[in-house]
């Protein structure tokens, strides 16, 4: 069987396509840029672009198997999955899907709609959002600048993430699941930190930024002023769903969660 991975080049995406490997499956992976992909050699890398269906059929021939994500912002720009491949991936034979979701959608909708086997995965905060939000910082100044420094959430180690992925479409047994999944434990941004210190043997100054020096740091960045009162929202009254753990991960993949220690000592090189 051919599984085919979309995203693949990003933060889950490798870890589904390696974990994959490992496992002596047959990976396809679909790339805007595949010279830039970097993926192991057994893994067939082919152009095409989930914004255009078009571009697409020749990537679904011979596949049976595949990981979809629905969105994406990378350095190759804005990614939005169009629902259209729901339909050619049906009608090319594939009989089993994933879909990373971040909230349910057209593309979500099509895939129930389908006649294949379906499951979705809906991560909580990710650890490796820690790399894109504090790396340079740190590095540099030995300092993390946040609001909301008690905020709880129950990260999640992105290879997790894959790992239920990957239980899904290799093994099955997943049907019409929607599996929120969760690290092991509750850690505030205050406590992230000192587990990153812990790590890298260096002590890490933690500064809490005001909502308004939040809102002007955001607002160089770019977002915009719905997106700014979205963030404010979640960081003075987090959903219940990210602070709270569950036990995906040991149900579907039959071991423990990795504690944000484990990734961060993974990661650590990349701190200091």
């Amino acid at each position: 069987m051919t599984i085919l991975v979309t995203g693949a080049t990003g933060t889950v995406g490798r870890h589904i396509v390696n974990q994959l490997v490992e496992k002596g499956e047959r990976v396809r992976a679909l790339s805007r840029n595949p010279e830039k992909a970097n993926l192991p050699a057994s893994v067939e890398v082919v152009a095409g672009d989930l914004n255009a269906p078009e571009t697409l059929q020749a990537a679904l021939e011979g596949v049976t198997g595949l990981h979809v994500i629905t969105s994406s912002l990378s350095a190759d720009g804005y990614l939005q999955t169009n629902p259209t491949l729901i339909e050619m991936a049906e009608k090319a034979g594939v009989r089993r899907v994933t879909v990373l979701v971040g909230y349910e959608g057209e593309v979500e909708a099509a895939v129930q709609r389908s006649g294949m086997e379906w499951t979705f995965f809906k991560p909580v905060e990710v650890m490796a959002n820690t790399l894109i939000d504090w790396t340079d910082s740190i590095r540099t100044e030995g300092v993390v600048r946040e609001p909301f420094g008690s905020v709880p959430s129950s990260r999640v180690h992105e290879a997790d993430i894959a790992s239920v992925a990957v239980a899904a479409l290799v093994d099955g047994g997943h049907h019409k699941q929607s599996y929120f999944i969760t690290g092991p434990e509750v850690l505030t941004r205050i406590e992230a930190v000192q587990v990153i210190s812990d790590a890298i043997g260096k002590e890490i100054q933690f500064i809490e930024l005001t909502e308004e020096q939040a809102r002007e740091r955001w607002s160089e960045q770019g977002y915009e002023e719905t997106d700014i009162d979205f963030f404010v929202e979640m960081g003075k009254n987090p959903p219940e769903v990210g602070y709270t753990v569950l036990p995906t991960v040991e149900l579907v993949v039959g071991r423990r969660a990795k504690t944000f220690a484990e990734w961060a000592s993974e990661h650590k090189d990349r701190f200091i």
